[in-house]
């Protein structure tokens, strides 16, 4: 989605000079939250990391999660998680594992990027605010979709039929790659070098892409996705 037009509280588009004051308060909450526990941080924090006042942040941002929410869509609009699967290039042999390990790439390395953003994305998300889970959501949705349509691909190109629905499996393969991009420390703690992580979330994904196949078996019915229940609250804005 398109980058959108950056607006006060109140509705107002800021000028030239507005706009460089809110993204020196957005960089200035970013470089918080990579030291600082995001419920420690305060609007002094930031303004004071800005060289400005509350007072002016309040003219950009409601509360701190609001400003969350404009980083969060940074985020979103970096494009790098679909680059390597939107190619005409062939998905076989060791072509296709070089592709397939420039996707996992671009995990790791959007992770190692983001991190502390998408820490406080996962942190609110967790905690019922739809806002941030519609970004998160957006942002890796477009991924699966491309990949979705890789594993399509692929499979009419061999003449394979059946298999696992291809945007279940595309979500399944996305899902890992972001589990795993977002704990690359984890596996240093069990002495798992992140090089041997990178070869097999690589083998995995192309495996995944190109097959085996798997033995026949029973397929789930196709059904609609259960209704979602209860009512998930909002993160209230601290000032």
């Amino acid at each position: 989605m398109p980058a959108p037009l950056p607006r006060s509280p109140d509705g107002r588009a800021p000028g030239r000079r507005g706009l460089a004051t809110r993204q020196r308060l957005l960089d200035s909450l970013a470089e918080l939250l990579t030291t600082t526990p995001y419920r420690d941080v305060t609007v002094t924090d930031v303004a004071r990391g800005a060289k400005t006042s509350p007072a002016t942040y309040y003219q950009y941002f409601a509360d701190i999660e609001s400003a969350v929410i404009a980083l969060a869509l940074v985020v979103e609009n970096d494009r790098r998680l679909s680059a390597p699967l939107v190619s005409n290039d062939k998905w076989r042999g060791l072509a296709g594992w070089t592709k397939a390990s420039a996707v996992v790439d671009a995990f790791l390395e959007f992770w190692v990027i983001h991190q502390p953003v998408l820490r406080v994305v996962d942190l609110l998300t967790e905690e019922g605010d739809q806002r941030l889970r519609a970004v998160r959501v957006r942002m890796l949705n477009a991924v699966t979709r491309a990949l979705a349509e890789v594993i399509t691909s692929v499979r009419a190109e061999s003449g394979r039929d059946g298999g696992a629905d291809p945007t279940a499996l595309a979500g399944v393969l996305v899902s890992m790659l972001a589990h795993v991009a977002a704990h690359q420390r984890g596996f240093q703690d069990w002495k798992i070098s992140l090089p041997d992580v990178r070869d097999a979330l690589t083998d995995v994904l192309y495996w995944g892409i190109t097959g085996p196949r798997v033995p026949a078996h029973e397929r789930p019915r196709r059904a609609d996705p259960p209704a979602r229940s209860g009512r998930s609250r909002q993160s209230a804005g601290r000032k």
